[in-house]
């Protein structure tokens, strides 16, 4: 399993560093150290921290970071929280920031990619529908017209 040095994992779940080591600090994440000797955290505890903040709401975007440059594709880096496989397909959840994003693929493919719980990944997105949807309540100056 991959281990994310503090700043690293701070980074994927757009904390600062600081909250991250009290994070680790306080027991709410368990900290190891890495071969170079500096404090880090198990891939898959993280993902599951990542899992929780976004089930709770209270996960920041690490989209949020400026566009240095870009493809023609929505790219979410994050960490894989759940696979599950049959004998044909996997289905691969990664939380990026506050999205959770699910592929289905073929397990070959997942097989091929080592995917598991705690691994870093980009879901490069590319649709060719988009859905539009309305909300529920409209702001006052809106409804009004």
């Amino acid at each position: 399993m991959p281990l994310y040095r503090i700043r690293e994992a701070a980074d994927l779940l757009g904390v600062s560093y600081d909250t991250m080591l009290r994070w680790a600090d306080s027991g709410r994440i368990e900290k190891q150290t890495d071969a170079a000797g500096r404090l880090a955290v198990d891939g898959e505890a993280l993902a599951r921290l990542a899992r929780e903040r976004a089930e709770t709401g209270v996960s920041a975007s690490a989209n949020d970071a400026p566009v240095a440059a870009h493809s023609a594709r929505n790219r979410f880096t994050g960490l894989v929280t759940r696979v599950v496989k049959d004998t044909v397909m996997a289905h691969v959840e990664i939380q990026a920031g506050p999205y959770r994003v699910v592929s289905l693929l073929s397990r070959e493919a997942a097989d091929e990619l080592g995917l598991e719980p705690g691994m870093l990944a980009v879901a490069a997105v590319k649709a060719t529908n988009v859905s539009v949807e309305i909300p529920a309540a409209l702001p006052a100056a809106r409804a009004r017209r």
